[in-house]
């Protein structure tokens, strides 16, 4: 947590104290899809601001949480995000305009431990509140701000690592869809820029200077693009590498404070990059086991290894003790329902007097899901039709001109698709759709 030392004002009262504890109470019970609302409404006594932007890679699915004005949220880009995250060292806050949303904008930014982003559009200070008095900044940033932030990031962290099988689902269905629409976008403009690349340098045209000023200009948006697709694809992978080695940063303290040898058998370095749902829930599993392990008498050793067969992650943790960890109990059920909502397999061998061995399978790819036909589904014709425009990736502006209805016709036509499918979001729908050949 941010230190407090020497607050320049805070709250003397107990009744004055009420809602700034209402509020650390309310950030710290949040579920990730409120994260963002309500750091947003907790900051806003202290340093008011119209948008409220938190990046964040933890979240593979949707690394963006906004809240505020629609016309901000709405438009911000990672493009966007990754620009202001390079202005930034990890203990810095940075001030000043930026794109943001599409324009130009003010903005306050602020790192975290966790290697999460916040980005405040257009703050103001409050008149009186702590912090108003900071020097060395344009905008004061009032250390209850520096904590409710650093509490917010660290919630994210913990809601992630402990995420129940129906945000893995959602959040794997997320991130292919990301991966398939950015690719899509990708061919497009990537066709059209090399295109126009080979026109521009054709030795038909006289104009030298214009020729070459054009040349530059859209060979640099190809490498934009390219980029976005090169960045869009690591938030939703992460080198198997480097998520080994997040998990070794997560065990230190344990190794530090329990005695007990904790060793680490790297997986090869070319090894194929993991998904995020997959590192994720691969971290957990490992530490949950280690937990557990180290809950049992005569446990002085504990060894843990992952390889990668091309198609799966392969875990295995073992530990030296009497061989008395139990299949049953609680906290090993849990972490067996995480490996099955990955579609994976865990195995423990028990040996009486020389430990327990547990080996763990997670697939790379997401299940293929057997579901019934579209038939099944009954849909109406007009909502056959929405389903394959929303499969194709069309907005509901997009789908109510294709089709020549308003959009609230459109969002009708959702609702009831959403219901008929048991669907419980937009994405949710999609990959449902994709997975019977809807596109």
């Amino acid at each position: 947590m941010t230190e407090a030392t020497s607050p320049p004002s805070a709250p003397e009262t107990a009744e004055g104290l009420k809602p700034l504890l209402q509020a650390i109470a309310r950030l710290s019970a949040a579920p990730l899809s409120q994260i963002a609302q309500r750091l947003h409404q907790a900051t806003l006594p202290y340093l008011r601001s119209s948008a409220l932007v938190i990046f964040t890679e933890d979240c593979t699915g949707r690394p963006q949480k906004k809240s505020g004005d629609e016309a901000v949220i709405s438009q911000v880009s990672i493009a966007e995000l990754d620009a202001i995250r390079a202005t930034l060292s990890e203990s810095e806050t940075w001030h000043g305009r930026t794109p943001i949303g599409g324009r130009e904008r003010p903005v306050l930014a602020l790192p975290s431990p966790t290697n999460a982003l916040l980005v405040l559009v257009d703050p103001q200070p409050v008149a009186g509140e702590a912090g108003a008095g900071l020097s060395g900044q344009e905008v004061p940033v009032p250390w209850l701000v520096r904590y409710l932030w650093t509490l917010a990031a660290e919630r994210i962290r913990e809601k992630v690592a402990d995420a129940p099988p129906s945000y893995l689902i959602e959040s794997r269905a997320a991130s292919a869809e990301r991966v398939r629409v950015t690719a899509e976008l990708v061919d497009r403009h990537s066709t059209t820029l090399e295109t126009l690349l080979a026109a521009l340098r054709s030795p038909s045209l006289t104009d030298e200077v214009a020729r070459k000023s054009a040349t530059d200009v859209a060979a640099k948006a190809l490498v934009e693009l390219r980029t976005l697709n090169d960045r869009t694809t690591e938030l939703v992978e992460e080198p198997v590498a480097t998520a080994f080695q997040r998990l070794r940063e997560d065990l230190r303290p344990l190794m530090h404070f329990s005695g007990i040898d904790v060793q680490f058998i790297e997986p090869p370095v070319n090894g194929r990059a993991l998904p995020g749902e997959v590192a994720h829930a691969a971290r957990a599993i490992v530490r949950g086991l280690v937990l557990a392990m180290v809950e049992q008498p005569d446990v002085r050793r504990i060894r843990t290894q992952w390889d990668c067969d091309g198609e799966n992650l392969l875990i295995n943790v073992r530990d030296d003790g009497l061989g008395s960890l139990s299949a049953e109990a609680p906290s090993i059920a849990r972490l067996a329902q995480r490996v099955e909502v990955l579609d994976g397999r865990m195995t423990i061998d028990l040996m009486q007097g020389w430990g327990a061995d547990v080996a763990v399978t997670l697939p790379l790819d997401p299940p293929g899901r057997k579901l019934p036909d579209v038939a099944a589904w009954n849909l109406g014709d007009r909502e056959l039709e929405v389903l394959q425009l929303l499969a194709a990736g069309q907005r509901n502006r997009a789908i109510a001109a294709k089709l020549h209805v308003s959009e609230n016709t459109v969002k009708f036509h959702l609702r009831n698709i959403y219901r008929k499918l048991g669907a419980t979001s937009r994405t949710e729908a999609i990959a449902l759709a994709h997975s019977n050949g809807l596109r």
